[in-house]
């Protein structure tokens, strides 16, 4: 209900590219989210979501953060996490088009899942190095096999606690997608250890900003940050940039 809600407040206040006076953001919303995908990358998204509903086996999903709000169990068919979970083809399309974009070089998602994002991220830019944290063992050698079949051979997969992943790391990232742990906590303290990887280009895309009134105020702490320059809410995802030529402005747009 609360979700529910939160999308009725947004589509009130959400605005179009003709209420953007920002130069930057106006040409994302007109330009940027409507890059075009060649064909013959484009239809590997319907083919890997079909070889994902086509594995009829059942494994044991270990989850953390917030936890699921579909499945009860933690054994789970790996046809119906991907019915369920993760992106939607069109906000497959919507990443793609992001990536292909911003063409970043390395890209860090945090959350595989059954890897429909990672697939997105790639297909939007395959030159681009992309690495992919999942916590859950079994998820995680589910959604390698789908990449192998594929061979989507710019990505890399580590099982590996968010935490623990970032603490050894020393890599500068240049798009990150944030979708695991859904709690206020997680999600500022994710944050907090992302900031020093991050640069005056980077993109960081947060999911379900309106999964609970707590995840709701952890977006706002982070529209708050002083290095936060320009924020875009679609809903869906909460858009950040650190671009120190911009100032600092908040957007409210129907993409």
């Amino acid at each position: 209900m609360y979700e529910f809600l939160k999308y009725l407040s947004f589509l009130w206040r959400s605005k179009n590219e003709h209420a953007v006076h920002s130069p930057f953001v106006y040409k994302l919303i007109t330009e940027g989210v409507k890059t075009r995908i060649p064909p013959e990358l484009k239809q590997l998204l319907p083919k890997h979501y079909k070889y994902l509903i086509g594995q009829q086996l059942k494994i044991k999903v270990e989850d953390f953060g917030a936890g699921s709000r579909v499945f009860k169990s933690e054994e789970r068919g790996v046809d119906q996490i991907a019915k369920v979970a993760g992106m939607s083809q069109k906000t497959q399309e919507l990443m793609a088009s992001v990536t292909a974009y911003f063409k970043p070089k390395n890209m860090l998602e945090l959350g595989t899942s059954l890897g429909k994002g990672t697939v997105a991220m790639h297909i939007g830019h395959p030159e681009g190095n992309i690495t992919t944290v999942e916590r859950c063992p079994n998820t995680l050698a589910e959604a390698v096999k789908g990449f192998k079949r594929f061979n989507f051979d710019n990505i890399t997969p580590v099982n590996a606690l968010f935490t623990d992943f970032l603490n050894d790391d020393d890599q500068s990232w240049d798009l990150v997608y944030l979708d695991g742990g859904h709690t206020k906590d997680f999600t500022l303290f994710t944050f907090k250890q992302l900031l020093p990887k991050l640069h005056n280009d980077s993109l960081l895309i947060l999911d379900d900003i309106y999964w609970s009134a707590a995840m709701t105020e952890a977006w706002q702490q982070i529209k708050a940050h002083p290095e936060v320059t320009v924020t875009i809410d679609s809903f869906h995802w909460g858009w950040v940039f650190f671009r120190k030529e911009q100032p600092k402005q908040h957007f409210v747009l129907r993409l």
